[in-house]
């Protein structure tokens, strides 16, 4: 039988001893740091925040990309064929770009919320990752990627590209005047990294997705009614490469990725879009940052026809910049626009329509934008078709 002051000195080295082991605890794993303009200063503020998301925009993310980017990733081998395979940044960050501030996030249950950014299912017997945003291709096929949005904008200057790449293209005959070679040369080279996406070719099919029985006249998205732009490395690395020495380098991210900025309004119909029920996300986004016609098909007959430069001022175009990516409505005067009505334009039938009913909707090019005022620049160009 323990006498009675034994009993007390055990149960006080006991607690001692878990008190000791608390601190230790504790210097092993550290405090959860509140971040000024973090994550965790709105968890100290709300009293609970999510991580199942990971933001570059937050204060304590905008840092250097090589701090948590290792170009390139172990893996740079294996996402790609052997034979197309290039150094690249093809893997989610390790654990030490995160723990030092989210110590308190990672030991937080059974399966933190933080770890689903990177993994499909954590737990310790589980350590599949979802596939990361490059290359897109894989990325964009995985539940994950098919309604991503990415954080960042590309800086691509067309100016600099087009005399590039057309460089690279075989010249036209001697004879030819140079002013006409330039444009030929110049519309080759649109076309290394823009092709028709989903062309409807000879198919007899020209919907996108199956409409529905009730379509009549409304508008439906037809196959070939955009353009592809590069999606990955794979274009970019042609060229800039270690082994060309071309800047920017592979490794300087930033030279491309900007943070996205908020875009102007597109002509964009997101009910529409959800009915159409695609889930193709080059369609979306190429759709959601239509800034001039929403209907516009560049398969379409006539407009196939057509070299890019009848549309774009090619050499303006700035990706950062929304407005040097729309097309001016003077592009359209030599099909859709005449002196009047009578003539057979369409903008001057849409525009006499809407002088007459003012809740007339412009449909024939437009989606979101057909029930806004009529630009000045539509008005212009009329009275220009029409000698005024």
């Amino acid at each position: 039988m323990r006498r009675p002051g034994l009993q007390l000195r055990l149960k006080l080295f006991a607690a001692l001893l878990c008190t000791v082991a608390g601190f230790a605890l504790f210097a092993l794993l550290g405090p959860a740091r509140v971040i000024e303009g973090s994550s965790l200063e709105e968890e100290s503020a709300a009293g609970q925040a999510r991580y199942s998301k990971f933001s570059h925009d937050i204060a304590a993310h905008k840092t250097a990309c090589s701090k948590c980017h290792t170009f390139p990733s172990k893996n740079w081998k294996a996402v790609r064929p052997a034979d197309s395979a290039f150094a690249d940044i093809t893997e989610y960050p390790n654990h030490a770009s995160c723990i030092n501030c989210h110590r308190q996030q990672f030991f937080r249950g059974a399966r933190p919320q933080i770890c689903t950014i990177c993994h499909t299912n954590p737990g310790p017997r589980n350590s599949t990752r979802h596939p990361f945003p490059n290359p897109r291709e894989v990325f964009d096929a995985s539940p994950k990627g098919k309604d991503a949005e990415s954080e960042f904008d590309i800086n691509f200057p067309h100016e600099t590209h087009i005399g590039i790449v057309s460089q690279l293209r075989p010249r036209e005959v001697e004879f030819v005047r140079a002013g006409w070679t330039t444009m030929r040369r110049s519309e080759e080279s649109c076309k290394v990294c823009h092709q028709t996406h989903m062309p409807q070719g000879d198919s007899e099919e020209e919907f996108a997705a199956a409409p529905p029985k009730d379509i009549g006249d409304n508008f439906w998205l037809k196959k070939g009614t955009f353009k592809t732009s590069p999606i990955g490395h794979t274009t970019c690395f042609t060229c800039h490469s270690p082994d060309t020495g071309i800047e920017p380098a592979p490794s300087n991210c930033a030279a491309c990725h900007a943070p996205k900025q908020k875009a102007p309004t597109a002509d964009f119909d997101k009910a529409l879009w959800a009915r159409v029920g695609l889930r193709d996300r080059i369609i979306r986004d190429a759709w959601s940052t239509r800034y001039s016609s929403g209907t516009y098909r560049h398969e379409f007959p006539s407009h196939a026809e057509l070299d890019c430069a009848t549309c774009h001022d090619v050499s303006s175009m700035k990706t950062l910049d929304p407005r040097s990516m729309k097309v001016p409505i003077t592009s359209c005067n030599n099909c859709h626009i005449t002196a009047t009505s009578d003539d057979g334009g369409v903008l001057n039938f849409e525009i006499d329509s809407r002088k007459a009913d003012a809740s007339f909707r412009c449909i024939k090019c437009h989606l979101s934008f057909g029930s806004q005022p009529i630009p000045e620049s539509h008005i212009k160009a009329v009275a220009a078709m029409a000698g005024n």
